[in-house]
């Protein structure tokens, strides 16, 4: 298949497009201008996120025949010619869908066929559930469909593709190890960053123009002072089940502070005690957080009172990380300290996602140190898994020259099964990413 070949779903796309820029969606009508554009880059990826778009157009392109030609036959207006327009429309998009289905076009789109489908996968759920939260939201969840009005597909494009350019990084355990604390790291950026220039005046960069303090335990104690505001309780939930304990290594936009202040200490020492720490220690704080926020609410106090107990548990856990993370090498706020971490990795256990430890293991060590949650010691890989405290991160995988450690998931090969987490695991990053704001 050479270029010329692309013809029919380029023009395709840009039909497509021009009927959303008629509508006034310059977003969505720029995203498929896009779209169309790329396809030229040979990524094989494209060829069925490609597909879906054009399945997608005469869905929309049958609808629109369908409403046009309804309004005609009520105003008694002649309807035949533009049904005939309007097929060789859809036929158009059916021939775009099957020169792009053929066996030529599998030789044009030739690079990076191995991960083409976790690359497509990961754009296109990142797109599905920011395009749900947009319609389902009551008010502009998009940046930019607060700053720029019709413009915000164009966001979405641009965060799907960027999770397929993240997937791309990810595919080996040894770049998942190496760009996972990035990533990690330039959420929590973006979102303090959005925090502060709300703070400093730019209301729109807020959710809601209601605050709430950045501190994972208000996930759980917020809900039990106001009797309400379940949003982040249910989006939390839901992480829980899709990834388990993972939203704690991957999406926890205080958890990268902690892992990048417990990376200025090369090797962190295993210590029996973190272990029963791991769950007496958070066990406590949750109690605490969830009695204080309870006791507040019935004494009737304001809600000042709950912020400043808050905040005092907020700064308190900043100095764990400045002191005890940094000092040991390993991630003490997380795994030893905060509550909502020790939610997550027990209500974690209703995902099926686990990492297991091979029987072959020969129990050398090496990825004891990758562990910065505490959650791997001889005794662990004598086992066969890691400890509570594990959130699936995944830098013990790469550890293991052995192949001995992987991601487990029921009916699935652990190859298989650690793509399969990646997918899942960028994409919600990307989604919170567009969507995750104070």
């Amino acid at each position: 298949m050479n270029r010329y070949r692309l013809i029919l779903p380029v023009l395709a796309l840009s039909l497509l497009a021009a009927h959303w820029l008629r509508l006034g969606n310059f977003g969505l009508a720029a995203s498929l201008a896009g779209l169309a554009g790329l396809l030229f880059t040979r990524q094989a990826w494209l060829r069925p996120v490609a597909v879906a778009a054009l399945l997608w157009g005469g869905y929309v392109w049958a609808e629109a025949v369908v409403d046009i030609v309804s309004i005609r036959l009520v105003l008694d207006q002649p309807w035949l010619r533009l049904a005939g327009i309007m097929s060789g429309v859809i036929l158009l998009d059916g021939l775009a869908m099957a020169s792009l289905l053929g066996e030529r076009s599998e030789g044009w789109f030739d690079r990076d066929r191995e991960w083409a489908w976790p690359r497509a996968a990961m754009f296109s759920l990142t797109i599905a559930c920011l395009a749900f939260a947009r319609n389902k939201v009551g008010f502009p969840i998009l940046l930019a469909d607060r700053y720029l009005p019709g413009w915000g597909w164009s966001e979405i494009f641009l965060l799907g593709f960027y999770a397929q350019w993240v997937g791309s990084h990810m595919r080996t355990p040894l770049g998942h190890r190496r760009f996972r604390p990035r990533i990690w790291g330039l959420f929590s950026a973006l979102f303090f960053l959005q925090l502060a220039l709300g703070l400093l005046g730019m209301d729109r960069m807020l959710m809601t123009g209601t605050l709430h303090l950045p501190v994972p335990a208000m996930i759980a104690a917020g809900p039990v002072f106001r009797g309400g505001g379940f949003f982040m309780l249910v989006l939390f939930g839901v992480t829980l089940v899709l990834v388990g304990p993972a939203w704690c290594s991957h999406l926890c936009y205080i958890g990268a502070w902690d892992d990048a202040l417990s990376r200025l200490k090369a090797r962190p020492v295993a210590v029996r005690a973190s272990r029963r720490l791991s769950l007496w220690g958070r066990g406590t704080t949750l109690l605490l957080t969830v009695g204080a926020a309870w006791g507040l609410r019935v004494l009737g106090l304001p809600g000042v009172s709950a912020v400043l107990f808050g905040a005092a548990f907020g700064l308190v856990g900043v100095g764990v990380m400045l002191y005890f993370s940094r000092k040991r090498g390993m991630m003490v706020h997380c795994a030893e300290f905060c509550p909502i971490g020790l939610v997550g990795n027990i209500l974690g256990r209703v995902s099926p996602w686990r990492i297991r430890i091979g029987a072959d293991c020969i129990q050398c060590g090496a990825c004891v140190p990758r562990c910065r949650y505490g959650a791997l010691d001889g005794e662990r890989l004598a086992l066969g898994r890691p400890a509570l405290s594990c959130t699936l991160c995944g830098d013990c995988v790469s550890a293991c020259s052995d192949n001995q450690i992987g991601y487990a998931f029921p009916g699935l090969s652990k190859r298989t099964a650690r793509t399969a987490f990646i997918v899942l695991a960028v994409s919600l990053h990307a989604v919170f990413l567009g969507v995750a704001r104070i």
